[in-house]
């Protein structure tokens, strides 16, 4: 039975163990947030859906201390939106939006060359599965790795539904 539980506590945090660079080319995974809940973002600088910047800051500190972190990861998937170096896209972020949540590496969300983390969020296997669409498409991890929740790029960070689920996956449920 033990040897169950531990496939399935593998499985769970499968999610956590790939690894990533962060903004400065570093590496990292989402393993170094094991214990918080992770609200992923790609994002892209040249959008129409880049003033959600302000919100997902907003929502970063207003809940950081309760467990949460935003994590943005640039793109360039979706009409080449996101063209910039990582040192412009830190600039844009700090500059513009005073980002303080973490930002990744620019990686691919979608096509052949999908980063393998959006191949476990989005894949056949994922708990929401399907292509990223577009830009600020927003993938809710619980603390234990699992996913819990997606937004569609429509959904703010302000909006209610995805404040609901922020909560619940803080206070557990």
């Amino acid at each position: 039975m033990l040897a169950g539980q531990l496939m399935a506590a593998d499985k769970m945090n499968t999610l956590q163990n790939i690894p990533l660079n962060d903004i400065n080319d570093q590496p990292t995974s989402l393993k170094a947030y094991a214990g918080k809940v992770v609200l992923l973002v790609n994002v892209a600088s040249k959008c129409g859906f880049t003033r959600q910047y302000s919100g997902l800051e907003a929502i970063y500190k207003k809940y950081k201390d309760k467990g949460l972190v935003v994590i943005g990861v640039p793109s360039n998937d979706f009409g080449g939106q996101e063209p910039g170096s990582a040192a412009e896209i830190k600039a844009f972020c700090t500059a513009k939006f005073d980002v303080t949540f973490p930002l990744m590496a620019k990686i691919h969300v979608k096509g052949a060359e999908k980063h393998p983390l959006y191949a476990a969020l989005t894949g056949p296997d994922s708990a929401f599965p399907g292509e990223v669409k577009w830009n600020f498409q927003k993938f809710l991890i619980g603390r234990d790795g699992r996913l819990l929740g997606r937004f569609e790029s429509q959904v703010t960070p302000e909006s209610p539904r995805l404040i609901q689920a922020v909560e619940a996956a803080l206070a557990g449920s």
